[in-house]
This record gives C-alpha cells, structure tokens and sequence, in this order.
C-alpha cells in the first residue's frame, strides 16, 4: 500500500468509514500523553493480548501477517471499540473486522524504518506528506 493509501485509511476513503481514525481518537490521539501518538500504546495492548508476532511482522520489514477482528476484538478495551463502531455507525463485529484489514498496513506504513515512531502521529503524517 503506498503512502497516500493510508491517507485514504485514516479519512474513511477506502470503506467509507474513517475506522482507523476513529481508533486512533479513542486511544488519545492528539488529546493525551504519548506527545498525540498512541500507536506505542496500541502496540503494547495488542502484544500483551497476545498478538505480539502479528505486530512485530507489521512494524519490521517482512510481510504482515493477519489479525482477525476476533482478536482485536478480545485485545482492545470494549469500551474503546464501542466508541469506534459508534463513531463509524457500525456494529461491534463491523468495526472490529475493519480494523483488521486496515490496521496492519496502516502499522506497516507509519512504521516505515522498523520503528515505533516517537512523534506525534501528525508530525510522522507531515513527514509523510499524508
């Protein structure tokens, strides 16, 4: 997926619901520590649900590997995907089965040394000229 792709993702172009931002903004991005970056929090409650393999694949150089929106489902705060099917106008299994085909080349894409960025994600996006 090139860059301008995740552009896409993060504004709701490519399924027409803006699943990915949505997260992003339930997790406090922009609104809280983190400097407005809650990917390394994201990251950190998806290895700790057990889903470390699939992230460490979307943050090195090889190919993603998959997650289901039943594993998000179990791994993210029930309050956290709630706020996002909400914002989305989906249901719970809709929001979570999004998230799981954009998140992985969305993780991949911000992640584009190997690294978890230390930057505000509006700052890795005007690097990206996103």
């Amino acid at each position: 997926m090139a860059r301008e792709d995740l552009g896409g993702l993060l504004s709701g172009e490519s399924s027409g619901r803006n699943v990915l931002g949505a997260l992003l903004g339930a997790l406090g991005g922009g609104n809280s520590g983190g400097g407005g970056n809650p990917l390394p929090g994201l990251i950190d409650m998806l290895d700790k649900a057990g889903l470390r393999e699939q992230t460490r694949s979307w943050i090195g150089h090889g190919a993603n590997q998959p997650v289901s929106g039943a594993q998000l489902a179990k791994a993210l705060p029930p309050s956290t995907l709630q706020q996002v099917a909400q914002q989305v106008g989906a249901t719970l299994e809709e929001a979570a089965e999004e998230l799981a085909y954009v998140l992985p080349q969305a993780v991949d894409d911000l992640t584009p040394a190997g690294e978890l960025p230390q930057a505000a994600l509006a700052d890795e996006f005007r690097q990206q000229e996103l």
